[in-house]
């Protein structure tokens, strides 16, 4: 179960040790005031109470004198349940502190240690462990440890020579937050040898050719009659010509159709033959095929 911080506890000077009789300074910075953010501790001595004089619920506390009784947890917390980050206080009645950060450290910052003594001078040369183990020797008790990672993480103390060890602070390091971005979607378009072609572009070639395949059979038919007729008005007619006369008729004959248009009336009018000119057919397809009959006999 995951809890929503929306208030962070601040302590003033920023340290995690201090000695005793020192002022220390402790808040509740809210980012929702009306969440009535309350102080809270929780010491060897008396257990988990509230920070103050307890009379009333305070986002603050002021420790004017600070002693041993009071080194322990700090937090701040709400009505509704949610509570902050929480601070460990250790007061000592030696002569050495370790000033570090109270609060957690972010991955990739600088840090800064600080190993003093409650006397004058306090920056003496100073030796600074970790988890038990001596790290190095600084000439003024001032060490910077730069971008620090998850593997600085841990317990620190500093001893002066002659004067003592300090207590043991722990120290915490985050990572820093990720943002995430949306991912992107790129379209690309399709080559223009993959689009289909404008199905417009066809349609001269296609009205072109219907026209020709629907005027060639007059046309065709036309040009048979009227040959035929010339031949036989100067009386040239041959059997051919009596077959081509009929071919054509019977191409008129397929092509033409009960549904028709003006344009296809207009050339019926023109290419068709009348009665009379069928009844003239007639005659002569009877007279080729008689001719035809007494030349075999």
């Amino acid at each position: 179960m995951y809890i929503l911080l929306t208030a962070r506890l601040t302590v003033s000077p920023s340290s995690s040790q201090f000695f005793k009789g020192a002022f220390v300074s402790l808040s509740c910075e809210e980012d929702d005031s009306s969440a009535g953010w309350t102080l809270r501790r929780n010491t060897s001595t008396e257990g988990m109470t509230q920070c103050g004089d307890g009379k009333s619920e305070r986002s603050s506390c002021n420790i004017s004198f600070i002693i041993a009784r009071d080194s322990g947890v700090y937090w701040c917390e709400s009505r509704e349940g949610p509570i902050s980050n929480m601070v460990n206080l250790t007061v000592t009645g030696g002569s050495v502190i370790l000033q570090s950060p109270v609060l957690p450290v972010m991955e990739g910052d600088d840090v800064t240690l600080l190993c003093k003594t409650k006397t004058t001078p306090s920056n003496l040369p100073a030796a600074l462990y970790k988890d038990g183990s001596l790290i190095r020797k600084q000439p003024t008790g001032h060490m910077t440890i730069q971008h620090v990672s998850r593997s600085d993480e841990g317990l620190y103390k500093c001893d002066i020579s002659g004067h003592g060890e300090s207590p043991s602070s722990w120290i915490t390091v985050t990572g820093k937050p990720t943002t995430t971005t949306s991912p992107t979607i790129s379209v690309t378009p399709p080559p223009t040898s993959a689009l289909p072609p404008d199905s417009t572009s066809f349609h001269p070639v296609i009205r072109l050719v219907c026209h020709l395949v629907v005027f060639t059979p007059y046309f065709i038919s036309t040009f048979l009659m009227v040959s035929f007729y010339r031949r036989r008005a100067k009386g040239n007619a041959t059997k051919m010509d009596c077959l081509s006369m009929l071919i054509a008729f019977a191409l008129l004959k397929s092509v033409c159709s009960p549904h028709v248009t003006g344009n296809d009336l207009l050339i019926s009018k023109i290419s068709t033959p009348s009665a009379s000119a069928e009844q003239r057919l007639a005659e002569d397809s009877d007279d080729i095929v008689v001719v035809t009959a007494e030349h075999q006999f």
